[in-house]
């Protein structure tokens, strides 16, 4: 099992309650409680979206992984070293090298009612340092579909997915289905020849638990492209339109209530190289009460950074309200 540490926590806890203003005045920014504009409710906003998204692309990543680890599934050929639950390569000559293991969660294979199934269960184990998680994937394709096949479409069902975050113990619970098409074909182990492999995500009722229990109910429209760096790289962006604004990712009721839908303004980059972490991008949540400007990748600063190791990210969410400008950092 491969245990990835994420260091510098004094630092992430200091700065997570950081809200700097950037002109001088007593207010807080703060207004109805209803409106959900106060200080502490768009920094706990820009938090759940973050912490929520980041965790959707988590739990495709363990999907597309499982489902290009079976070669039964896949339409592949059988995985050179998958036997040791280790890494991967695309086989002689290529440089592929991929890790297609959850260490957090034990993945089997079930055929019923006409469907293929695999199962992945989280047992709840901290092996990255930084959150555990509970619950159980679903991921079931049609008996004669081959994930490697040009517009493959599975059904994934995120089933109590709970996720809690050891710095703070926040947790979210995650329900719903989403659907995951290879719009373009191929494999990951094929990319050193595709060059580029794409995917979407579409789902129209994600379920989310907070810890308040406020439970609300979001749906997603992404697309997924695929390429190779000194590892695999996801670069994602959002493909819904509203009749205004493009390139909407994530959209529904944040936990005060307020309609809101988030719009990836620069290409989200997660790259394996850095621990399939999310490296750079930038998300715009838009409200009728406020706008909010989050950008990833970042030092504890604000500053962009390259990867940190063992380190850790930290994102930015900048907003106005009544003319003054409020920003709040922290770790991810």
């Amino acid at each position: 099992m491969k245990t990835k540490l994420f260091s510098s926590l004094t630092a992430a806890i200091a700065v997570a309650g950081l809200i700097v203003a950037c002109n001088k005045s007593n207010s807080t920014g703060s207004s109805s409680t209803s409106s959900g504009t106060s200080a502490t409710q768009v920094q706990t906003e820009s938090d759940d979206e973050t912490q929520v998204s980041n965790e959707m692309d988590a739990a495709t990543n363990d999907a597309n992984n499982s489902l290009n680890a079976s070669n039964s599934f896949s339409g592949g050929a059988a995985i050179t070293g998958y036997s040791s639950g280790v890494v991967t390569d695309g086989g002689p000559g290529s440089p592929i090298i991929i890790d297609y293991s959850i260490c957090d969660a034990t993945v089997t294979t079930d055929t019923a009612d006409g469907l293929r199934q695999i199962v992945i269960t989280y047992n709840g184990a901290n092996c990255w340092g930084n959150r555990t998680r509970t619950g159980v994937i679903v991921i079931s394709i049609p008996v004669g579909v081959r994930w490697r096949d040009t517009g493959a479409v599975v059904t994934v069902s995120i089933q109590n997915l709970k996720i809690t975050r050891i710095r703070d113990n926040k947790t979210i619970t995650l329900n719903g289905a989403y659907t995951y098409t290879n719009v373009s074909g191929g494999l990951l182990r094929d990319l050193a020849t595709l060059g580029t492999i794409t995917h979407t995500i579409a789902a129209d009722s994600v379920t989310i638990q907070f810890a308040d229990s406020a439970t609300r109910t979001w749906s997603v429209s992404k697309q997924r492209v695929f390429t190779y760096n000194d590892g695999v790289v996801i670069t994602t962006t959002g493909t819904h339109s509203d009749g205004t604004n493009s390139d909407v990712a994530i959209w529904g009721t944040n936990r005060y209530g307020n309609a809101f839908e988030s719009l990836i303004s620069q290409p989200k980059v997660i790259e394996q190289s850095c621990d399939y972490r999310l490296t750079s991008g930038q998300n715009v949540i838009i409200r009728p009460a406020v706008t909010i400007t989050v950008t990833y990748g970042l030092d504890v600063n604000g500053d962009p950074t390259g990867c940190p190791g063992s380190g850790t990210y930290y994102y930015k969410a900048v907003w106005t309200i009544n003319g003054k400008t409020y920003t709040f950092i922290a770790p991810y």
